[in-house]
């Protein structure tokens, strides 16, 4: 369900019912001649929505802007500092505990955001301690990316634009995707590219990271299911301990509370009264 279309009047039943939040976070940054600018945004949010459904979850409006150091200074790329994001994120899931939801997943489709969730999920742990929040980035494909993949990855942590992404683009939000402009991008990237900063603009001048071309909507479809079932497990299990430790802790005190009251409504036994006789008490 869409968290923003609810009305105050009723959301707060709904947030008892469905306890978990769903953030889709994105970027706006190059992506090659054959994907949009909002290419990440477009992933989460749609990949947010599929999620929900299968958990029964709310879906809070995507945060668009992310940190895209790397890609800055391709055009239409917008960048936004990690202590940005930190600040934005830890806000949010406060306000999200504080209006009654208990978990709070992040959905990411641009890893230059990774460091930023990981420190804000890690600052919100301190803080509110009962709020389990997870930042989800693709969990659970490396297997299956590397049974469809045809090419071999330009990196072995990170690809943008090429086979990979592109196929998810294209079981997601294929209207987006111009296929007739895909290109090879073969991006030329070194060792100490890994070690020290490094603007993209040094090793491609496209923005793509392999071979786009063969990408394909049936790899796309099975990569993200694979991703799906992953990431709707760990939230459904994390919804059944929820209401577990819930029943629990009203159970304790309703009993509390019926001790509380057996104690008060108890008759006063004969004899316990007591009087003042010179200053001291003495039985009535």
């Amino acid at each position: 369900m869409r968290f923003e279309t609810e009305n105050s009047y009723e959301v707060q039943d709904k947030i008892r019912q469905f306890r978990a939040a769903i953030l889709p976070i994105g970027a706006v940054e190059a992506h090659g001649p054959h994907l949009p600018l909002g290419t990440d945004n477009l992933l989460a949010e749609r990949l947010a929505g599929m999620l929900a459904e299968r958990t029964s979850s709310f879906v809070l409006p995507t945060l668009p802007y992310g940190q895209v150091w790397s890609l800055r200074n391709f055009p239409g790329s917008i960048n936004v500092s990690n202590e940005a994001l930190i600040r934005m994120l830890t806000d949010i899931g406060e306000s999200l505990y504080q209006q009654g939801f208990r978990i709070f997943a992040m959905v990411n489709g641009h890893l230059g955001n990774a460091v930023a969730l990981k420190e804000a999920a890690r600052v919100l742990y301190e803080r509110v301690p009962e709020l389990k929040v997870y930042y989800f980035f693709y969990p659970g494909t490396r297997e299956v990316t590397a049974e469809v993949r045809e090419t071999v990855s330009a990196h072995g942590t990170y690809m943008h634009a090429d086979e990979i992404e592109t196929s998810y683009m294209l079981y997601l939000a294929g209207e987006y995707v111009e296929m007739s402009k895909a290109i090879d991008g073969a991006p030329v990237i070194t060792a100490e590219a890994d070690c020290t900063p490094t603007p993209w603009e040094e090793m491609t001048s496209s923005a793509v990271l392999g071979d786009a071309t063969l990408a394909t909507r049936a790899k796309g479809e099975k990569i993200i299911e694979r991703s799906l079932d992953v990431m709707s497990d760990m939230l459904n299990r994390a919804k059944e301990r929820l209401a577990v430790e819930e029943r629990a802790d009203n159970g304790s005190k309703s009993s509390n509370n019926e001790s509380k009251l057996n104690k008060e409504s108890r008759p006063r036994e004969p004899g316990l009264k007591k009087r003042i006789v010179n200053g001291k008490q003495q039985p009535v």
